[in-house]
């Protein structure tokens, strides 16, 4: 039987791929193999890595081929999925798993294979990234700061120079007509996004912005793994204008029209291209609850950064290093479950910076 060592990333030639093969392998010089449908693109990436990186072809929508996985210790997962078929398919062969997916549904529906994880030894990680993911961590770092945590609100803004990946911008452009429900008063509430706009400081930078309710999972997962009776989070651009248009498109009922295929392929197109802000970001987490003598207590996070993209792929590296590393027992976890904010710091350094107020 071969030693399973090798660290398959699929989508691994694309946007937020490369970056995280590129930081494994020096790690694990070898090991990494960038992996897609596409066997030409991951031998051009391969190529351009001076072969430090292997390539390989792996379709998400065709049986998985054991022959291929017999050395394969880690796989993460960059694309988006339709079905667990794959998933399950990883679990069964006893292989960890990394997901950098923000689909809530599809989350929920991994979830419900975690015996079949538990049986085959197979630990899966998922909500990682920014959002979910370092989001995450930080309302986990809040309910540590307080005997009874009560509420948690998230605030992400994010910049228009970024560089986005395309699925991520149709993602966004979807989600904009979204219903949804959180966490409100211990029951699920179903929302609208971009709808119940609240103000929040990003920092003597970026001031006062005004964000908006949007459909990110780890609302929805962070309801489930930690103890706050409610939990929300808002979205915003670092362009109060584009934010503005956003949320005026939704209160006319315009946002329909963005439905329309070939209108949607314009909007993605035009935002990919559009470059009004900068390329950094912020995530505010505010969250009140009370000590033991039943002291009201908050507490306040800031954090920023610039370019989400290689964030997501440093931050999905640092959890596929613990996991590879030191894996926990078989199982489904989201990231809150396996390490906190502590760790991605040390892990990103100087690439973020975090402020922290508790009172």
């Amino acid at each position: 039987m071969q030693r399973k060592e090798d660290i398959v990333v699929v989508g691994g030639y694309g946007h937020v791929g490369r970056t995280i093969c590129e930081i494994l392998e020096k790690k694990y010089p070898g090991k990494v193999y960038a992996a897609g449908r596409s066997l030409v693109k991951a031998k051009q990436f391969s190529q351009a890595t001076d072969g430090k990186i292997k390539p390989m072809q792996v379709d998400i929508n065709k049986p998985l081929p054991t022959d291929k996985l017999e050395r394969v210790k880690l796989i993460i997962m960059c694309l988006d999925q339709t079905d667990t078929d794959f998933v399950r398919a990883v679990f069964r062969s006893g292989i960890h798993y990394v997901d950098v997916s923000a689909n809530g549904l599809f989350l929920n529906e991994i979830e419900k294979y975690k015996r079949e994880a538990e049986d085959n030894g197979s630990s899966a990680v998922l909500s990682v990234g920014l959002a979910p993911g370092i989001t995450n961590l930080l309302a986990l770092e809040a309910e540590r700061q307080m005997d009874q945590i009560e509420e948690i609100e998230i605030a992400i803004m994010l910049g228009l120079g970024d560089s986005h990946g395309k699925a991520a911008l149709e993602w966004t452009v979807d989600s904009l007509a979204a219903k949804f429900e959180v966490k409100q008063g211990n029951r699920q509430v179903e929302v609208e996004s971009f709808t119940d706009r609240r103000l929040y400081h990003f920092g003597d930078k970026m001031g006062n912005r005004y964000a908006y309710r949007f459909p990110f999972s780890d609302q929805q997962t962070l309801s489930r793994t930690l103890k706050a009776s409610s939990i929300s989070t808002r979205f915003c651009l670092d362009s109060a204008m584009v934010t503005k248009i956003l949320a005026i498109t939704k209160k006319t009922g315009a946002v329909r029209l963005l439905q329309i295929g070939w209108l949607k392929n314009l909007i993605v197109r035009a935002m990919g291209r559009l470059h009004l802000g900068d390329d950094g970001f912020a995530i505010k987490v505010e969250a009140s609850g009370r000590n033991l003598e039943g002291k009201l207590l908050h507490a306040d996070f800031l954090l920023q950064g610039k370019n989400q993209s290689i964030i997501t792929a440093k931050v999905t590296a640092a959890v596929a290093k613990h996991l590879y590393d030191s894996p926990p027992p078989g199982g489904v976890y989201h990231i809150e479950q396996l390490t906190d904010i502590a760790y991605i710091q040390k892990e990103l350094g100087s690439a973020i910076s975090l402020k922290t107020a508790v009172n």
